[in-house]
């Protein structure tokens, strides 16, 4: 990868960025044990068998970024952080319903 941390703050990620195990480690300000963890818990699916064969997505590297940020914000639990998350997610999956509801009752409008 020859983006750095700063580079990626500013752009959008996208399924497409593949990122190693040791990338995400430094993408997300953490350390490998903390990786590992989040692995073990679910909240993270890399590709491989092994940390030094995971890959990362995009969306994987958002997920990482967004529960080490809650995790220190607001000081939860690896437990309390994919709790928080699944909650996020389930957030966006309706958001996204709604507005698809939202756009089918205006054309039936029309």
């Amino acid at each position: 990868m020859t983006q750095t941390e700063t580079d990626i703050e500013g752009t959008l990620l996208d399924e497409a960025l593949i990122v190693s195990f040791a990338e995400l480690t430094r993408l997300c300000g953490t350390n490998g044990r903390a990786v590992k963890l989040m692995v073990a818990e679910g909240l993270l699916r890399p590709q491989g068998c092994q940390p030094d064969d995971w890959r990362f997505s995009g969306d994987e590297i958002r997920r990482a970024r967004l529960a080490v940020r809650l995790q220190h914000d607001l000081d939860l639990n690896l437990a309390g952080t994919a709790l928080a998350l699944d909650l996020l997610d389930e957030l966006d999956r309706l958001r996204t319903r709604l507005q698809a509801l939202e756009l089918l009752a205006e054309q039936r409008r029309r």
